[in-house]
């Protein structure tokens, strides 16, 4: 079985010890660890939307990044109020 690299500006040497202090990892680790990047995310998301919409209410923001995180359709359904920012 060949092995394709999970990054095309990393080199296989490096990968192969990122993956392997991944194996190393514990599951609480590897938890902690997804946990703190999907805040990071969340956090760029958050940026992103207010600087883009800098005169936008709080619950805009919270609109606005619903719809990139679930999708229009589904961020409708949820908060039906969306459908007011999906338009603009």
């Amino acid at each position: 079985m060949t092995q394709t690299s999970l990054n095309l500006d990393t080199s296989p040497d490096i990968e192969r010890r990122q993956v392997e202090s991944w194996r190393q990892m514990s599951a609480a680790q590897k938890a902690a660890m997804v946990t703190g990047l999907t805040r990071a995310a969340y956090a760029m998301t958050f940026a992103g939307v207010r600087q883009r919409h800098p005169d936008a209410s709080s619950r805009e923001h919270f609109l606005r990044v619903a719809v990139i995180v679930l999708g229009p359709d589904l961020a409708r359904l949820a908060y039906p109020d969306a459908a007011g920012v999906i338009s603009r």
